[in-house]
């Protein structure tokens, strides 16, 4: 199949079978990347902090980025377009009806059942990353005496606590940016 189509392919289908924004999709697009060998695990976790780091949404920054390593500009051009056109048609097919069927019970179902999915695909796109961050080569006690572990849990807490406390996440992005960098470059991550 033309390299193209496939990557256009693999994004639309990505793009209609997930709900719940870019983290619901991540555990898909690790699947479908690692899959087509476009991107390796560690290379996964690497794009997913680009993607967090960028403007916009993050499942169409991740496409646009293996797209882009994948197919040059014209492949990350057509990534981004399967990403985006099953939302943009959802969408368009929402607005049309909302009024109609805003009541309904049916409706009120088929969100209430999405509501637990696309918590539980959060939850599995957390565990996933943080395995091929600190255990990439399976669970041991070692994983949690190595630095990274502990700057990664100080790092949470603290984000976590900032985020309680109502702290901007432009500012609480940006203090995680200096301290990882600081302890990267300080503690030789």
């Amino acid at each position: 199949m033309n390299k193209n189509l496939e990557l256009f392919l693999t994004f639309l289908k990505i793009g209609a079978f997930t709900f719940g924004g870019g983290y619901a999709m991540l555990p898909l697009i690790q699947s479908e990347v690692e899959r087509h060998g476009w991107l390796t695990q560690a290379e996964v976790v690497d794009f997913i902090a680009v993607s967090e780091s960028t403007p916009g949404p993050l499942a169409v920054n991740m496409a646009t980025f293996v797209g882009m390593r994948t197919g040059g500009v014209l492949g990350a051009i057509i990534a981004t377009l399967g990403i985006i056109l099953p939302s943009f048609i959802i969408i368009l097919i929402i607005a049309k009806c909302f009024e109609k069927y805003e009541k309904s019970k049916a409706v009120g179902g088929i969100m209430s059942g999405l509501k637990p999915a696309v918590g539980g695909m959060i939850g599995a796109a957390f565990i996933s990353v943080a395995r091929t961050v600190f255990f990439p080569s399976g669970v041991s006690v070692s994983a949690f005496s190595a630095v990274s572990f502990w700057v990664f849990l100080g790092l949470f807490a603290a984000a976590s606590v900032l985020a309680f406390k109502k702290v901007h996440p432009i500012k609480i992005i940006l203090l995680s940016a200096v301290i990882g960098i600081v302890a990267g470059y300080g503690l030789g991550l």
